[in-house]
Formats: C-alpha cells, structure tokens, sequence
C-alpha cells in the first residue's frame, strides 16, 4: 500500500493541458452551462454532481449515430437499484453502424463515410503460426459484415437473438460482432482455450441460435484440432431447441477443416451462400438502452452470471473515455492505431473492438506476445506504429524477469507510442518504475485502469490533464461518484473510509453502462445481490482500493471476492470446484482454491486444497488426474501451481465455505478469524503455505 505521510515519485505529466479535447469540453460547458471549472478536479467534481448537465454535454459534444429525442437525460431522484433509463425517447441506435460509419458532425442522426476512409485500413490482423499480415480496409469491413449480416437474417436470426462465438481474437470474429448487432441480435464471446464445460455453463444459459466456432488454435506454438470440442460443444447443447446450428470458422484461409463429420455443423463458406452475394448494409436501430452484447462473471460463486449490455450505454461511455480520457481523435483518426492483447473470453475484446469507434485502426492479435521470442511482439508495435497498446503486469513482469532482460526502448523504435494501459491485475509500484526507468520512453503515459465485465467500462483510469504517480491510478472516470467505503462496519448505509485508509471500492450515483439486467434472472434478485446487497443504494464493486489524499490518486490493492488472476488469466473457483465435483465424486470430499501473492510476488499462484473422502489417498497420480481435469474442463492456463491435501476446509456457522481466510493467510497475512466461522482453529494448518517454497522443498535423506 502506498504511504499515504509521504508524496509519491512523479513518473509522467501531460505536455499541455489546454490541447486535449477534454480541456475543449470543459470551457464549452462553462460558456453553456455557466460554469466556472478550471482543471481536471473541477470537471470531475461536476461530471458527478451534476449528471444529466455533463452526459448531456457528452452527447452533445461527442454525438453517436441515432434518431429520435430524450425529455430528460436521466431521473437523478431514482434510486440507483432501480437502474434508471439514459435518454429516454432516443429510439434510434445500432452498435455496428456506429462503429463502421461515423456520425455526420453538423447531423448526429445520419451516418456517414468518405471514400479516404473507405480505402485507409480499418483492422490489421496478426495470428500465430501464420507468417502474412494481413490488413482490411473499412470498405473490406463493411462489405463482409453486411453478407454475413444479411445471411444470418436469411437464416431467421432477428432482433433479440442471441449468436455466439467460441473463437479467437480475428477478422471473421469481429465480422461476426458487427454482423449480429448490425441485425439487432446480442452478441456472445468466449475464447477457444476453455474447456468444454465452462463454455456450455454459459452458452445453455443465453441458448444461442448459432454458435460460430474456430476450426483450429494456435497458441504458445501449439497447434490445436479444435473439431472435437464443437461435437462436444454440440452434444451439450443437444436438446436446447433454440440452437439452430454450428459454423466453423477457418484458421487459415486456404485450407478450412473437413467439418462433414461434425454433428449440425457447416463451414463459413457455406453459411455464407445463404446471403446470395447480397452486400447492401442494413441496420437495425432500437432503444439507447436495447441489448447488444452479454458478457460473463468469473462464476466465484456458481454458474457464470449473464450480463447484459445496451448498445447507447457502451458507445456513449467509449465516446467519453476514448476522447475525454485518452484525446482519442486528437490526432488524424489515420495515424491513431490500438493493440489490446486479449483474448475475446475478456471485456478487453470489447474495448479492443470499440477503437473503431473513432476510426482508429485496431490490431487483432491472436496468439502468444511471447512467440516466437520476446521481441517479436515489440517488433510489431514498432512496426506497426501502435499508438496505444494494452497489456497486463504479467507482460512487464516476464520482459524485466527475462535472462537478460528485454527492454522495449532499447530494443525497438516506440515513437509513435504514445499510451501503454495495463489492466487485469494490480501493478507494483516496482513496476511502474521500472517501466520509465528502465522499460519505456519517458513520453508514453501509463494508464494503470480497473473497471471491467460487471460494467463494460472504467472506474479509475487515466487522464491527459493530470500527472502520474508511482503505483496511482491518476483519477476516478467522469461521470463515476467513486467512493471508498469502510469493510467492516457500518451496516447497510456503509460509510466512506479516511482518505489514505483501504476500504471496499463504491460507486454512489448511476452511470449509463450499468448493465441492462442478467440474462434468466426475471425478479433482477441476481442482479441486486452482485452489485447493491453489501451496500444500501450503493454500487458495490469487489475491489479493494485507497484514495491518497495529497495526489489525489487511488491505490489498487485487490479483489475483494475469490476471483482468481495468475498472469492475469480470470476465472473463478467455482469453475475448479464444478470441475472435481464432476470428475472425483469418489475421491474428494472437498477442496477450496485461493490465490496466492505475497508481497514479495511479482504474480499471483493458484493453491488447491483438496480433502479427501475417507478412506481415499492423497497421491500424486491423483494430482496428475486433478490437473488434467481442470486444464480439460476451465482451460490449460487455470491450473493451479500447488496442490496439497488438507484436513480440514473453512465454513460459516450456515456450512457455506469460505475461501478469503484462506487467501490472506497464504498470502502472508495473520488474520483474526471471523466468529462466523463454525471451525475457526483448522486456519491455523494454512499458515504454513504462506512460505509454500519451504513445504514443497525435498526432505533430506538421513
């Protein structure tokens, strides 16, 4: 945690303020609104005090493509619970003709294009294992979306459907993004390292009408049969009646898989002749706050909860943070060009996809930075000419820790480079020196941002009118009342922490991305409980976080739940425990998976405690056996580091088990245990994990 008595190193600031557009923003709300803000707090201050004055603004200032009009931006008095509606009486939104065709400036209402922007490139695709770049002009873009768009509709998917994908981060995955909202139907991503069970727990919930599905992966130089997992996929949606079919995407172009084996199944070529050569775009247009993605929680505590986005929410919120945030289209939209590393399992794909939003062209990556050495994913960077690139602390950890040590600076041309964001897991403050002593050019910012899945957006994140601190996240976003409240006490009503103390990470007023609802959860008693149960009329977010009360900055200091991060892969222990619970009914009676990082842990370590049924052994064929399940049934990259036998699992007094205990102990902390638990002394065998290097060494002969 960061001393909050002393004055953090200054990293970074910006060159000049009164250049950003956010600073253009500013002084236009004050001539209109009679307002006198005079730097980034000022905004700030505003954006969350007064609500329907700034989203206005927004909306005006930075218009999206729709039609219709709003009486009121949004009712203040409502209750945050109650979700209330943005712009009520703007009818007339879709997210893919925002994304391919811009808004006419002097007409929100109209979308229109260029022939310069028709013939610049719009997307770069790069995969593993492929030795072609291969770039797509926003004509390409269009034209594919609108055949495939137009063949999903031949096929009967209409407004509302849902279409799912089980792919990697490529063309055809973004064509098949845009295709589906283009018709008005709701989206759905999960990456293709999965394992089988965790892509059905979310797919038999949302019951897609077709499911898109890569034929073969690539990763870390492993080529991967993918034909097996779409029968199986299809064997676990046998009997849902609104899944129509299955349709397999082409790793490589030249050469799709023989599918004719696979049950339901068909290849994108073939799905394609359904739309008869029809290139003419069509759009459907609904409600600013009508669906258009679902996207998924860790599955912590059970099956996977369905988050549902609206299309109006997302694209006003990106307009927000990619222009008043990040001086988006500061530059020729041309110039402007975003890596995100991500798989399309993670909301990062989302944002990865809605750079295009201002013409920026995107780079879709497939595979691993790390392949074939740690310099080629620099190299493309440099080659590139990447204006912003996102990454995770995992990627600075291995370029730092690397025999010797890759130092992009050093190593590759980064002039262009003007914005590294770093996300999925909580940075050092070693590593944020170590990235502007050492790592990369002193002009590049580090945006240090946390947000995520629960709201597709940001919480905290950067800022182009303010300096950065080692180890900070420079502000709350605008229009985000970011508060941090006690974890203790306080009941219901809560109460916000001294500045300098951690507490849990609130939001106290509505904003317009919070989710639409869940997906099978008619009452909303889902919903509720995953964001307002802890807190009354307040946003709950799981993080833990402290506000340093001279830079003004928050400090990220975890989750708050059981959500489990190793080089920032995130998943949930729930996930681990379906998988033994269906795999060793006969030998683990149960188990309970924490992360593990200490303070001296660059990274975070998955432990596993099993216990084991009477009369069963703890081996290491039946770790192998638990391993093997896992990678087969959450993914390869969720197995755990550590596995030991345990005699005893933690539980409240109701029997419910409880992992955080576990979690902080492990991870080097004493803890005073709660007096819900029903077996508090059997903590006190976990201790020892805490220096997990000295269980695991080798005894000694005598």
């Amino acid at each position: 945690m960061a001393d909050t008595q002393v004055q953090m190193r200054k990293l970074w600031e910006p060159e000049s303020v009164e250049a950003t557009q956010a600073y253009t923003f500013m002084q236009n709300a004050n001539r209109k609104r009679n307002r006198n803000m005079q730097n980034w707090d000022d905004l700030h201050a505003w954006s969350v005090d007064h609500l329907s004055e700034f989203w206005e603004e927004v909306f005006q200032q930075h218009p999206i493509v729709h039609s219709g009009s709003y009486k009121q931006v949004v009712d203040e008095s409502a209750r945050m619970d109650s979700i209330p509606t943005w712009f009520q009486g703007v009818k007339k939104v879709n997210f893919a003709e925002n994304i391919l065709y811009w808004p006419d400036a002097s007409d929100p209402s109209k979308s229109t294009t260029t022939r310069k922007r028709d013939n610049a490139i719009a997307c770069t695709e790069v995969r593993e294992g492929c030795t072609e770049i291969r770039h797509y002009t926003w004509k390409e873009v269009r034209e594919r979306t609108a055949v495939l768009s137009n063949a999903l509709r031949a096929r009967g998917v209409r407004k509302g459907d849902r279409v799912a994908v089980v792919a990697s981060n490529s063309f055809d995955t973004l064509v098949v993004f845009y295709a589906v909202t283009a018709l008005g139907g709701i989206f759905s991503s999960s990456s293709t390292d999965m394992g089988t069970k965790g892509i059905l727990d979310r797919l038999r919930q949302i019951k897609p009408k077709y499911v898109f599905v890569d034929d073969w992966a690539v990763y870390n130089g492993k080529t991967i049969d993918l034909r097996p997992k779409i029968g199986e996929i299809e064997e676990g949606l046998r009997g849902v009646q609104e899944v129509k079919g299955f349709v397999s995407m082409p790793r490589w172009q030249d050469r799709p898989a023989d599918v004719t084996n696979v049950t339901r199944c068909e290849t994108l070529a073939s799905f394609l002749r359904s739309a008869n050569g029809d290139k003419t775009p069509r759009f459907e247009r609904g409600d600013f706050r009508d669906p258009f993605i679902i996207v998924y929680s860790s599955g912590t505590t059970g099956m996977p909860k369905c988050i549902v986005h609206s299309a109006g929410g997302v694209l006003l919120n990106n307009r927000k943070e990619a222009n008043l945030h990040r001086d988006a289209t500061a530059l020729d939209a041309e110039v402007n060009c975003v890596l995100q590393y991500t798989t399309t399992g993670w909301i990062m794909y989302l944002t990865s996809c809605l750079a295009m939003l201002n013409g920026t062209r995107t780079i879709l990556f497939d595979g691993s930075p790390f392949q074939p050495d740690l310099k080629t994913f620099l190299k493309l960077v440099s080659d590139q000419k990447v204006t912003d690139l996102g990454v995770s602390p995992r990627y600075f950890q291995t370029l730092a820790t690397a025999k010797p040590p890759v130092l992009p600076r050093d190593t590759v041309d980064l002039t262009h480079l003007r914005r590294v964001s770093s996300t999925g897991m909580v940075l050092s403050e070693a590593q944020f020196e170590w990235f502007y002593d050492a790592g990369f050019p002193k002009h590049v910012q580090l945006g240090n941002i946390s947000g995520g899945t629960d709201l597709a957006a940001c919480l905290t994140g950067d800022t182009m009118m303010k300096p950065l601190y080692v180890g900070g996240t420079m502000t709350a976003m605008l229009g985000m009342r970011v508060e941090v409240y006690d974890q203790e006490g306080g009941g219901k009503d809560g109460r916000p922490v001294p500045k300098g103390e951690a507490g849990e990470l609130v939001c106290t007023r509505a904003f317009p991305t919070m989710p639409v609802k869940f997906w099978d959860d008619p009452k909303g008693e889902k919903y509720f409980n995953a964001y307002f149960a802890r807190f009354d009329n307040v946003w709950t977010h799981g993080d833990f976080i402290s506000l340093h009360p001279q830079n003004k900055q928050f400090y990220l200091h975890g989750r708050a739940d059981g959500v489990l991060n190793p080089s920032g892969v995130r998943f949930g222990s729930a996930e681990v425990y379906n998988s033994l619970d269906a795999s060793f009914p006969e030998d683990i009676q149960d188990s309970v998976c924490v992360g593990q990082r200490r303070p001296q842990d660059m990274d975070e370590s998955v432990i596993l405690f099993l216990l084991m049924k009477p009369g069963k052994k703890f081996t290491e064929d039946l770790v192998r056996r638990v391993k093997d399940a896992i990678a087969r049934d959450v993914g390869r990259r969720c197995v755990p580091k550590y596995v030991f036998e345990t005699p005893e699992i933690p539980t409240t007094i109701n029997l419910k088990k409880v992992e955080l205990p576990v979690k902080q102990i492990v991870s080097g902390k004493t803890i005073k245990p709660s007096d819900t638990l029903a077996n508090k002394e059997c903590l006190k065998f976990y201790y020892q994990f805490a220096k997990v290097e000295e269980v695991v060494k080798p005894k000694s002969k005598l």
